[in-house]
């Protein structure tokens, strides 16, 4: 590449602690068939060796080496502003993409000019069969969902279509839309930023597009899951909706949503004595005074909406 010349798209990798899962991620994309991009790698104040080995094995890639951790958002949102080019993919440290990956998202990018967002066809690393998402959709009962999660390829997902949103695992944004847009919402620090940042965005009026050729496997839950995710589980959801759904919508799906949550309530009451189940319930506790402190930013992103809210009840499963 040429010294004047853009790369067509940044990776944006968030790391904290993940010298173990760096080698796959990063020599995956080392063996990708389109060549044109930066690798970006945001190091979130990592006390392993992840520093020392991107510096001696990975000299191309570009370090953003934080003084703190700063979570998924915060790192993800240092990535996106050093990036250069057009497009900015995230892309978490324990995925290994396959070689046509990158080259499937810019297919789907190119294929049409409404597209702001693309969605990877994420598999499962240890069962390469099984869907981890075909991109995220979201219910009327107020629970974001990975869209074929658990279910073995049989074809079914093999065609180009519209979806509610990325799966942040291996997202791809326009920066026009993320100009427009805003960042991350720093404030969630971490899991749902992503079903956040596509609400912001359908609410504009981007689309997001399944790209089924750009293909990446997941090493589940390594670098997250328990106590953690069930704490941001539960304050998150609770904080998406607060901020994004407009008030049409909360009313007319207010019963299921209220029901939804209330079974996660009783779910995690009856497994009282686990771990996990106590964060799920601290997650809801948290989230009544978390949500009210987002009503501010509610108000904004309610009158910035530029879509009907007949088209926002058609993205709802």
């Amino acid at each position: 590449m040429s010294p004047k010349a853009l790369p067509r798209a940044s990776v944006v990798i968030p790391n904290w602690n993940g010298e173990r899962l760096l080698p796959a991620c990063l020599d995956s994309l080392r063996a990708q068939c389109e060549t044109d991009f930066e690798t970006i790698v945001v190091d979130n104040a990592s006390a392993d060796g992840s520093l020392e080995l991107l510096k001696r094995a990975y000299p191309e890639v570009r370090v953003v080496a934080l003084p703190r951790n700063l979570g998924f958002t915060g790192g993800v949102n240092a990535g996106i502003r050093a990036a250069t080019a057009p497009v900015v993919v995230l892309l978490n440290s324990d995925v290994e993409a396959a070689p046509e990956w990158l080259a499937g998202v810019l297919a789907a990018f190119a294929s049409d000019p409404a597209v702001g967002m693309v969605a990877s066809k994420i598999m499962l690393h240890d069962h390469r069969d099984v869907f981890n998402s075909a991109g995220d959709q979201f219910g009327r009962n107020g629970i974001p969902q990975n869209r074929g999660v658990w279910e073995q390829d049989e074809g079914q997902y093999d065609e180009r279509e519209y979806v509610f949103g990325p799966c942040g695992g291996a997202a791809a944004y326009r920066r026009s839309l993320l100009l427009d847009v805003g960042p991350f919402d720093e404030r969630l620090f971490m899991y749902l930023e992503d079903v956040d940042l596509a609400w912001r965005a359908q609410l504009l009026g981007y689309r997001c597009l399944y790209e089924p050729s750009a293909v990446v496997y997941h090493r589940l839950s390594a670098t997250g899951g328990g106590v953690l995710s069930s704490f941001y589980t539960g304050r998150n959801t609770v904080a998406v909706l607060a901020k994004n759904i407009p008030s049409p919508l909360l009313r007319r799906h207010g019963g299921a949503i209220l029901r939804a949550q209330g079974r996660i309530a009783l779910d995690a009451l009856r497994a009282w004595r686990g771990e996990a189940a106590r964060a799920r319930l601290r997650g809801l506790l948290a989230a009544i005074p978390f949500a009210l402190s987002l009503l501010g930013s509610r108000r904004e992103i309610q009158r910035r909406r530029r879509v009907s809210l007949d088209y926002l009840e058609s993205l709802l499963v």
